[in-house]
């Protein structure tokens, strides 16, 4: 999408040197709390000011279309809200059919800087405007092809920079929702470590091994092996080094890839098991954010690690009962096979230490129970206070939000077993997502910072919302992004501020 920054009203509507042509439809901030929209000709509703509320005001013929975009209260309005009224923006625009359109962010500065208006508004109109229509037909009308922002107070060249800051963090997330949103038979294990490797092969700063067969078994990667021995897929290990300095120090994102979880033999049963292919939900989220910080050149160094399997019952699948051995020396019974997320992330772990980090990040559609304390809209996240505490405030500001959760020492004994150091299911039928992040702090040895991001309840949308369209959200590739380049000192990449 192209997009135009202006610096005074009537260049909204207008034409004018290389533009495409003219806005076929302005779009009008508006408040809840304060009557008056600037520059617009008619009176608005009184309700047209509630946030995420799109009117369409059709002209007569020969005259320009407008559009009233509410933003909820004034004193509310953060970048959050915009991007979420933009989002619903994007779609209204997109569902009547207009190639071309204009947006006046005045209102919006009255709370925010001009480059913050900017960011916020292309972000969230770009994925509002995402569909996934590959295997339509006939698809809906798409998203405008010209924006045209209009901002007061910043220079035209900064505000353009945030702009593109801001394709790129959009392209990066619906990366994410595009592998995720796949179906079954075609994002199949083999096929998403394809489109990784095609992803990256390019990339000057990042190399890419992947771990499949003899080289699992010769690094102990039992957890996979166990795992993925039902399907006819074979399960792999995706390392993804990104180091265009290499002296600095190694922070692990690790995602957890199981492309259908169909619970193995504990097979799982439900109204719509199609669902089950967004348990690669991680492994998505960390190669978004891999792209999104090589592509914006971020100063730090990453190893991404992706676990990828199937979880599938079958007639070589993983048995409730068996023990997995992994290299720290720990055994785990199998006391349930759709508990089978934190039986490949041990792996993925241990081989983040292998590698030297100093520093991991999880993230995994690991548990249901997450979803019970926190809604459909926060994630939950465990371990080190202060990395917890920093992805949390690196979520209220990107949206993608978490939220602290306890790691409490007494509740390791819930994770006992008879014949192995551990059993990979709680005893208890209560905070079944706090005893999964106790057992995976088992796999982090002494002085590595950690942190266990689970992401089940945020993985998709139940319906278009804000900038969310139905199905996969993307979560965590902007969280991911932001959290390395504010650790990594918020230090420029090429070309550009930080993400």
């Amino acid at each position: 999408m192209r997009v135009d920054i202006v610096e005074r009203p009537e260049e909204l509507a207008a034409s004018s040197g290389s533009d495409p042509g003219p806005s076929e439809v302005v779009l009008h901030l508006a408040f809840e709390d304060r009557p008056d929209v600037p520059g617009l000709s008619v009176a608005p509703t009184p309700s047209a000011g509630a946030h995420g509320r799109i009117s369409l005001l059709y002209g007569a013929p020969g005259e320009r279309h407008a559009a009233i975009v509410g933003l909820g209260g004034a004193l509310r309005l953060d970048a959050e809200r915009l991007r979420r009224a933009a989002g619903c923006a994007a779609r209204a625009v997109g569902r009547e059919g207009y190639a071309a359109a204009a947006v006046d962010l005045g209102a919006a500065e009255d709370r925010l800087d001009a480059e913050a208006c900017v960011q916020a508004w292309v972000e969230g109109w770009l994925l509002g405007s995402y569909a996934f229509n590959r295997y339509k037909k006939e698809a809906e009308p798409g998203a405008v092809s010209s924006l045209r922002l209009r901002i007061g107070g910043a220079d035209g060249q900064t505000a353009a920079r945030y702009a593109e800051k801001a394709q790129l963090r959009a392209e990066s997330t619906m990366l994410a929702r595009d592998w995720c949103n796949e179906p079954a038979n075609v994002m199949t294990p083999e096929r998403l470590v394809e489109e990784i490797e095609r992803r990256f092969a390019d990339y000057p700063d990042v190399s890419v091994r992947v771990y499949r067969g003899d080289d699992l078994a010769a690094f102990g990667m039992n957890g996979l092996l166990a795992v993925g021995q039902g399907s006819r897929h074979a399960p792999a290990l995706v390392e993804l080094i990104y180091a265009p300095d290499p002296t600095l120090p190694l922070t692990a994102l690790v995602g957890k890839g199981m492309t259908f979880d169909m619970g193995g033999m504990n097979v799982k049963t439900g109204r719509d098991l199609s669902e089950a292919r967004f348990d690669m939900g991680g492994a998505c989220a960390v190669a978004g954010a891999l792209d999104l910080l090589a592509r914006g050149g971020a100063a730090a160094r990453v190893a991404a690690l992706i676990a990828v399997a199937d979880n599938v019952p079958g007639s070589g699948a993983m048995l409730p009962s068996s023990i997995v051995r992994y290299p720290n020396g720990l055994t785990v019974q199998v006391g349930n096979t759709d508990a089978e997320g934190r039986l490949i992330l041990a792996d993925a772990l241990l081989h983040a230490q292998r590698l030297g980090a100093s520093e991991i990040v999880d993230i995994a559609t690991l548990t249901g129970s997450v979803g019970q304390a926190l809604g459909l809209r926060v994630s939950g996240v465990w371990g080190d206070a202060a990395v917890t505490e920093a992805l949390r405030t690196c979520g209220e500001s990107c949206g993608d939000r978490v939220w602290p959760m306890p790691l409490v020492d007494d509740d390791e004994e819930l994770l006992r077993s008879s014949y192995a150091d551990l059993s990979n299911i709680g005893s208890s039928a209560y905070g079944g997502a706090c005893t999964a992040a106790l057992f995976l702090r088992r796999f982090v040895g002494d002085g590595v910072r950690w942190a266990h991001i689970d992401m089940a309840n945020t993985v998709q949308s139940p319906a278009d919302r804000g900038y969310e369209a139905a199905g996969a959200t993307g979560f965590g590739v902007r969280l991911l992004a932001d959290y390395i380049e504010r650790a990594f000192g918020q230090r420029p990449g090429r070309g550009a501020d930080t993400l």
